[in-house]
């Protein structure tokens, strides 16, 4: 992309090339130096089950064990490099994509297809893992996430928020509305931006002439741009922003370059609206394959550490696949409960008459 600042050239962030070699940037590599073997295998681990999680999910929709799934597939670098860069009191603000942001979180994957099954609103207890769950309104995260950090400000905890959106979602009223009152009250969020290339049907040319990153420059707030599909770069650029969010310089956009390979969700036919051509740039750029080459390059990738990798995976899919068939239908009275924060009279009275519309012999 070319700034708007200047005429020099600017690239996104990259630290490690598709081939595994690393990038000579000294500046974003020092975000990282703390980067070591062990922590790199245990980036590449992430990266690796949070895949076999999404295939397992969207195999359960496939057979009818699940209503909706929306894959992630291809994105968890962006994913997967950002939650590691949270510290335990920040609080992450999701759409319906971030299962990879879960899983880091601390979320059982017994826990990650309750919603999607239908058998409740919601799949984890967001205040154990300080993360929201899944958000269908396309966008409304962003205005929870500068409310959330604003009122932690007031309240005098140096945290940071963190929102996600897609490359669509910067479309929607929501987000310009979040990064104008973020930018006008310095509200220690992060604007975490994967640009999968695709809002559903329509090209990201569709939504935007310029780069995404550039929204930034309206609002007077930093802006990166980052190769997504990095997961050093990505855990680099997300720390600088949660710290600068932390100590009081307020919010920051970030925009992840990334691709999603698969469907928006299992309702979607991606043949419809690209061709195979269109996803073979960036087939050679999956963000597993540039990891597990970086550790071979090395020496950090031996047939033990991969053989544990892979079985991790493939334990935590059968979890999964075992929580979800197994699933309990709710009692039809429970969708009255955690309406509203504190008891509410009007729900009262509608799940007395419900309960009596139940003994009476109807059908729920």
């Amino acid at each position: 992309m070319v700034s708007k600042k200047s005429d020099k050239q600017t690239y996104p962030v990259q630290l490690v090339q598709p081939d595994g070699r690393r990038v000579l940037d000294r500046e974003h590599a020092a975000l990282v130096a703390d980067t070591d073997g062990a922590r790199l295998r245990q980036l590449y681990e992430d990266l690796v089950v949070t895949r076999r999680i999404d295939v397992e999910a969207t195999a359960l929709q496939r057979q009818g064990q699940l209503g909706l799934w929306p894959p992630l597939y291809g994105q968890e670098a962006a994913q997967v490099g950002s939650a590691h860069a949270l510290h335990p009191d920040d609080y992450a603000f999701c759409s319906y994509r971030e299962t990879a942001v879960a899983y880091c979180r601390g979320v059982p994957p017994e826990q990650l297809t309750a919603l999607w099954r239908g058998v409740a609103h919601h799949c984890w207890d967001p205040n154990q893992v300080n993360m929201t769950n899944a958000n269908i309104v396309v966008g409304s995260q962003g205005l929870h996430a500068t409310g959330y950090a604003y009122a932690a400000h007031l309240d005098g905890a140096d945290i940071a928020t963190i929102a996600y959106f897609g490359d669509g979602a910067t479309s929607e009223g929501d987000i310009a509305e979040a990064l104008g009152f973020a930018a006008s009250w310095s509200a220690p969020v992060v604007f975490f931006c994967q640009n999968n290339q695709w809002a559903i049907s329509e090209p990201v040319a569709v939504q935007s002439t310029v780069p995404l990153v550039r929204r930034a420059d309206g609002y007077g707030i930093p802006g990166v741009q980052v190769d997504g599909n990095d997961v050093l770069a990505v855990l680099a650029v997300t720390r600088r922003a949660v710290e600068r969010a932390r100590t009081g310089g307020g919010p920051t956009f970030i925009e992840a370059l990334t691709y999603r390979m698969g469907p928006h969700t299992t309702a979607d036919d991606p043949t419809r609206y690209r061709t195979a051509a269109d996803t073979e740039y960036w087939e050679h750029r999956d963000p597993i394959e540039r990891i597990r080459l970086l550790l071979d390059r090395e020496g950090l990738l031996d047939p033990e550490f991969a053989q544990r990798v892979a079985d991790t995976a493939d334990d935590i899919a059968r979890r999964l696949r075992t929580a979800t068939v197994e699933m309990p239908d709710p009692d039809p009275a429970s969708m009255f409960d955690h309406v509203y924060a504190t008891d509410h009279p009007l729900m009262a009275e509608q799940a007395q008459q419900f309960s009596a519309h139940l003994a009476e012999g109807a059908q729920p």
